[in-house]
């Protein structure tokens, strides 16, 4: 079964409730709400107020002066996620009309990191024509991450990638495939891949993606499905 398919299916045997605190600013928002409550695969939460339960979530979550707290969770983005951390919510979803950098800063005051993650990020779930289907990345939030950074990536990634995709098979992309070439991106990679644990790097894409080029090159591999990019 298809992520998507998998996906949905387990929405509706188990409605989650969300959270879309854009919901009325962006018509590409109500549209999707409109979807999930007709196809039954969500229950959308209203953005209401700020609250006692809110503003204690939120003090938990990052200790600061109440009075700073307060005007915080008049941001609609913050006051969602702090809907989350109250437990009202069990996701939100946002950046339709807000950038990415705010989303990401309103989930880590509000809510914080996963146990285990480090650093935070992104991925792309790639659905292509012919059936496959890739995780990329992380192609939208951290530029040039160091070694340690691009492993704690790979391994929150490989977490994404396992939920949606069933295994993950993680690639360390490089222009280099193993011991082929060099230099500091090739040994960025190389680090990042040891330390990350359970993932084939530095290698080439061509590599990463069919094994009989894998094989030609003498690594293991070629049926990666969740691909690390290096910046």
């Amino acid at each position: 079964m298809a992520a998507l398919e998998k996906a949905f299916e387990a929405a509706r045997a188990r409605p989650p409730r969300v959270v879309f605190p854009e919901m009325g600013a962006e018509s590409r928002v109500d549209a999707a709400v409109a979807r999930l409550r007709n196809d039954r695969l969500a229950e959308v939460v209203e953005l209401g107020a700020a609250s006692e339960a809110h503003l204690a979530a939120l003090l938990t979550t990052r200790p600061m002066k109440e009075s700073l707290a307060r005007r915080m969770l008049q941001k609609p983005l913050i006051r969602a996620a702090a809907m989350v951390a109250a437990g009202q919510a069990d996701l939100m979803v946002a950046g339709a009309a807000s950038p990415t950098r705010r989303v990401i800063e309103a989930a880590s005051i509000a809510i914080g990191m996963a146990d285990g993650v480090r650093v935070p990020s992104s991925f792309f779930l790639m659905i292509f024509p012919d059936g496959r289907e890739l995780v990329f990345a992380d192609c939208a939030v951290n530029v040039a991450p160091d070694a340690p950074a691009l492993a704690d990536i790979a391994r929150a990634s490989a977490m994404s990638g396992a939920a949606l995709l069933g295994k993950a098979r993680v690639a360390m992309l490089s222009f280099s495939t193993g011991t082929s070439g060099a230099g500091a991106s090739v040994d960025l990679v190389r680090e990042a891949a040891a330390m990350a644990g359970d993932s084939v790097g530095p290698v080439q894409a061509n590599a990463a993606l069919n094994s009989a080029i894998a094989m030609a090159k003498g690594i293991r591999g070629g049926d990666a499905n969740v691909l690390m990019f290096p910046t």
